[in-house]
């Protein structure tokens, strides 16, 4: 009897503790995302291409075991390729999670903002005013929305479901399994803001996608200019 009332809490306890330290791994793989993207960036005027392509190399260790028998390639080198490969589609802008190795997951990988250069800012004379001494430069600055994927069973489902209470994307309200008069109670009111995520953290939750989005930020002054065809728009997420 007394197995039967603790064994569900201290399953939870296990399951929830490798959920959250994979989380905080999660963390330090999307600031590792952030710099090897900004220091492509600052050598690529910018292109946000190869900014993703480069963070999405630095992410596939996170949340794929690529060098295992299920990845095609006779070599880790010929793996890693493939893999990225089934991330970036090779098109700009475009990368997801790949519906049958990262099942359930088939969203974005990454989305990327560049808060600085702005658009208004890069014009035909970037290019030439590059080297004047007179000028400043150009810092290229990143923000890379990592949605990690929780992937231990039941802990990703009432961990996302607590994140949507966090947000203020719903109520979480749920019984006390050892104490039945007790309910978890967290509304929506006074609870943060998730900037600018909200649409595309519901669809997954709600396609049972649970993901959490970690940021990671870097910052470099540019070594080549930015080039106008390349900011046609400012940021490198996605279009929904």
């Amino acid at each position: 009897m007394e197995t039967a009332i603790t064994m569900p809490l201290a399953l939870f306890m296990v399951l929830g503790t490798l959920q959250l330290f994979m989380l905080l791994q999660g963390r330090l793989f999307a600031e590792h995302a952030a710099y090897s993207a900004a220091r492509v960036g600052v050598v690529r005027h910018g292109d946000c291409t190869a900014m993703t392509h480069a963070a999405i190399a630095a992410l596939l260790p996170s949340f794929t075991s690529y060098l295992g028998e299920a990845t095609a390639g006779a070599t880790p080198a010929q793996k890693l390729a493939t893999a990225f490969a089934l991330r970036t589609r090779n098109k700009p802008f475009e990368n997801q999670y790949d519906p049958n190795a990262d099942d359930p997951h088939t969203g974005a990988v990454v989305w990327i903002f560049r808060p600085s250069p702005r658009v208004s800012q890069v014009s035909r004379q970037s290019e030439d005013d590059f080297d004047d001494p007179d000028t400043s430069g150009y810092r290229l600055e990143l923000r890379v929305v990592y949605w990690y994927p929780l992937r231990i069973p039941f802990a990703n489902w009432v961990m996302a479901t607590m994140y949507r209470a966090y947000f203020g994307l719903g109520d979480y309200t749920k019984t006390n399994p050892l104490m039945p008069t007790q309910q978890a109670r967290w509304t929506q009111s006074g609870a943060r803001s998730l900037d600018g995520f909200r649409t595309e953290f519901l669809r997954r939750f709600n396609a049972q996608e649970y993901v959490f989005p970690v940021v990671g930020t870097a910052a470099m002054r540019m070594m080549t200019p930015p080039r106008r065809a390349l900011f046609r728009r400012q940021n490198c997420e996605p279009t929904p």
